[in-house]
């Protein structure tokens, strides 16, 4: 166990995160983009890997966190996410598109992001620093009083 940016103690190893979201990155069906992504999601109950699925209608794409996320839905957990580690190619960080960054806050606000790219140095970041102000469902509850 180890402090995440939190403070909190977590089950999993940073660096064993990010080698299992490259690993799975070659995984990717991106014939169009070649831009291969490929995501790890932590819970405290499992984790769960994704990559980037193209189409050749590219509004039907569904990015790498996405599909860790939609296996971590269809296996019956639902959250909270702790932490997401995200790989993609070059060598700049890749961090959650907006989309993503939404369905990461909406099953675990409190998540560590770890976005790296070939480079290994991965930008580390509570996913409220990298969408802040999020729209989730406890704002949502406010409508509904």
């Amino acid at each position: 166990m180890r402090p995440d940016t939190a403070g909190r103690s977590v089950p999993y190893d940073e660096a064993d995160l990010l080698r299992r979201a490259r690993a799975v990155r070659s995984r990717a069906y991106a014939p169009y983009s070649h831009f291969h992504v490929g995501a790890v999601v932590v819970t405290p109950t499992g984790t769960y890997e994704g990559v980037n699925v193209e189409n050749a209608s590219y509004r039907m794409t569904t990015c790498a966190e996405q599909t860790a996320i939609a296996r971590m839905i269809a296996e019956g957990d639902r959250g909270p996410i702790i932490a997401v580690a995200v790989v993609g190619d070059g060598a700049d960080p890749c961090t959650p598109c907006g989309a993503c960054r939404q369905t990461i806050f909406e099953f675990g606000p409190d998540a560590t992001v770890y976005a790296s790219g070939d480079g290994g140095n991965p930008l580390i970041a509570r996913i409220s620093e990298l969408l802040p102000h999020g729209f989730g469902p406890h704002r949502l509850a406010q409508g509904q009083r």
